[in-house]
């Protein structure tokens, strides 16, 4: 089994399913000849041609508004936005043309879109290069929105979204791009390391959506997290020699509701993670979720560790990222609570 990082699992998933199917078009900026900005889509031009891998102009809204156009039109574009800090003039065309058009024809059209975007911070971005705006658009009926936190999921994640019939939002933590953190959970988080590579199966395979992974089982406490956070959850727990479920979500819509209840009706407690800013970011609802379904097997109310309500600092990018020191006192404070 092939040893590879999430940027060669991406690139293989994309391969993998340009060479299955000639419907499969990948495109935008810089992603053909240059392979993209992380070189997730290096030589897939040289092998399938100009046609199957192309660079657009720089317009996001464009590169979606064609997407929806060839979609309706029975082709399975893959789109790339280059930093998902640069989707925001893409949104009309996500929220109100692909993610409806299925909705809006009565099932005679679909958009099997897959958008592909980079995000989160770690890699000193900053404000415009460093954004989770997942809360965004899990908001928005009729769209999926996935983020996978290794090799293994990534490429059966990425599958799965090319041949779903619906949009599906691809989101790549770009922390990752390299291997999961290793490192000292006490040591500050710009010195963990992402050098890790993940078993990822040759050829096809799929990871299905909606579907969430327990990353590790334990009878203390859930840890809700996915993407970036789901390592960082996984080395603070180790270090504390807690006995956490680590659930790690893969997909934020759909998610998976009963793994979810299952764990935090076992536990009763619950702690949610994520980068993204604090204040109606998706770990609210994740949280409205919990307390909805488990309230009377809760021994200690939900602690959220998210982003500051702020833009991404770049001179302070360590003191905004969740890291270790923050999920430490988090699963302290509700593993005290009576």
């Amino acid at each position: 089994m092939a040893q590879l990082n999430m940027i060669e699992a991406i690139r293989d998933a994309l391969d993998v399913k340009m060479s299955q199917d000639s419907d499969v078009l990948v495109f935008g900026e810089d992603v053909g000849y240059f392979g993209g900005v992380f070189r997730c889509t290096a030589g897939l031009q040289e092998k399938h041609g100009l046609h199957r891998c192309f660079d657009t102009p720089i317009s996001e809204g464009g590169i979606i508004g064609i997407a929806v156009g060839m979609a309706a039109n029975g082709l399975r574009p893959v789109p790339e936005i280059q930093f998902a800090d640069y989707i925001y003039p893409a949104y009309d065309q996500i929220a109100s043309e692909a993610a409806r058009l299925r909705y809006r024809s009565n099932g005679d059209f679909t958009a099997p879109i897959t958008i592909r975007t980079p995000v989160g911070g770690g890699i000193y971005g900053g404000t415009t290069h460093s954004q989770s705006p997942e809360a965004l658009f899990t908001h928005i009926a009729g769209l999926k929105t996935v983020i996978p936190s290794n090799p293994y999921d990534a490429k059966g994640l990425l599958i799965a979204a090319i041949e779903d019939n619906d949009p599906v939002l691809f989101l790549e933590p770009k922390r990752l791009y390299n291997g999961p953190f290793s490192g000292d959970p006490h040591a500050p988080a710009k010195n963990w390391t992402g050098n890790e590579l993940g078993e990822v199966p040759e050829g096809h395979y799929t990871v299905e959506l909606g579907e969430a992974r327990m990353i590790s089982e334990g009878d203390d406490v859930t840890i809700l997290a996915y993407g970036t956070m789901v390592w960082v959850a996984k080395a603070v727990t180790e270090e504390m020699g807690v006995n956490a479920d680590i659930l790690d979500l893969r997909s934020l819509l759909p998610y998976d509701l009963e793994s979810i209840t299952n764990s935090v009706n076992k536990t009763g407690r619950c702690v949610i993670l994520h980068e993204a800013t604090r204040t109606s970011g998706f770990g609210a609802e994740l949280s409205a979720l919990v307390q909805e379904h488990c309230f009377y097997a809760l021994e200690a109310p939900v602690q959220r560790v998210t982003g500051w309500d702020t833009p991404y600092p770049h001179a302070q990018e360590w003191a905004y990222f969740p890291g270790p020191k923050r999920v430490r006192l988090a699963i302290s404070s509700v593993m005290e609570t009576a």
